[in-house]
């Protein structure tokens, strides 16, 4: 993996899919913020340092392409990057693999505030 770039392994657990046993569509979206936080933790940082300072990241944006299911007990892996870091906006992707195959791609975008709510610079994140 290069430097702004993150693998993570998961599990999907029962508790995330649907009697038929699939993933329910909304799993993605917490295992992305997974993703964000693992890579952030990888390169030296953490939400909680960020918040302590007044630092908050926001998401405006996500968008997931679902391509093949994915079942419950399945071992993936996420690879999350971080694409274009912004003034005050950043970009991240995912895909979502289960033994090299595509199961998903995603995108989110995050804005940066203040805690008094206003937009502020991003920080340095990777």
């Amino acid at each position: 993996m290069s430097q702004g770039e993150h693998c993570l392994d998961l599990r999907v657990r029962y508790c995330e899919c649907d009697p038929m046993g699939v993933a329910h569509h909304s799993a993605h979206a917490v295992w992305f913020e997974m993703g964000r936080t693992e890579l952030l933790r990888a390169c030296g940082g953490n939400y909680r340092s960020l918040e302590a300072e007044g630092i908050f990241l926001v998401v405006v944006k996500l968008e997931v392409s679902y391509k093949q299911p994915v079942r419950y007990d399945d071992q993936l892996q996420l690879i999350t990057r971080l694409v274009r870091p912004g003034p005050v906006k950043i970009e991240h992707t995912y895909e979502l693999k289960r033994d090299g195959e595509v199961l998903a791609t995603g995108r989110t975008l995050l804005a940066c505030l203040g805690s008094d709510g206003r937009p502020r610079a991003a920080p340095s994140l990777c």
